[in-house]
């Protein structure tokens, strides 16, 4: 196997179990009626180690991960918590199984069938769950400013996080049917 093959499986292999962890303990912890902000808290860790590890795949959701769900508390309290939490991590174990098995030819009929079948529920059961969780974050981003810039300042110019979010919400509109087709 070339090194470049060899870092791939690992990779992925990395990102199966990391994402099969987060999966395992987000399902526990509805099984035993966590909070939605408890909930996070048990799988915080993993969830930045392994949801960064693919920026390049999936920059909206590291947008999520480290601007709304670690900066802004109040975001955690939303059903949007457990539907992007398990939305994500099926569709990551998944991909990262079916590209680790690809890599080494042995993927089976049935993982193929799976990655081509459930993202159908996934994507709008992960972008809805992005999406409440966002808007969950607004009040307090406006109350509490996070990452805005106000004027006058040397550089004068502006920016408010509060729109930011939003027009990243807006988005969603033109780019979310683009991934069924």
């Amino acid at each position: 196997m070339k090194p470049g093959d060899l870092y791939l499986l690992a990779y992925n292999i990395l990102q199966f179990f990391g994402w099969g962890s987060i999966l395992l303990k987000t399902v526990r912890g509805l099984m035993s009626n966590l909070t939605y902000p408890e909930l996070y808290d048990s799988v915080e860790m993993e969830l930045k180690i392994f949801q960064t590890a693919a920026i390049l795949e999936v920059f909206s959701r590291v947008t999520v991960v480290w601007l709304i769900l670690y900066k802004v508390a109040s975001s955690r309290v939303s059903i949007g918590v457990p539907m992007l939490l398990i939305a994500w991590s099926i569709t990551e174990v998944i991909r990262y199984s079916f590209y680790a098995l690809n890599l080494i030819n042995a993927v089976p009929s049935v993982l193929i069938w799976m990655r081509y079948t459930f993202f159908i529920l996934l994507y709008p059961l992960g972008a809805g769950g992005e999406l409440l969780t966002m808007f969950a974050a607004l009040p307090e981003i406006g109350e509490r400013k996070h990452f805005t810039i106000e004027m006058p300042n040397v550089a004068n110019f502006a920016f408010h996080f509060y729109w930011a979010v939003i027009l990243l919400a807006l988005t969603y509109i033109p780019l979310f049917p683009q991934l069924y087709g």
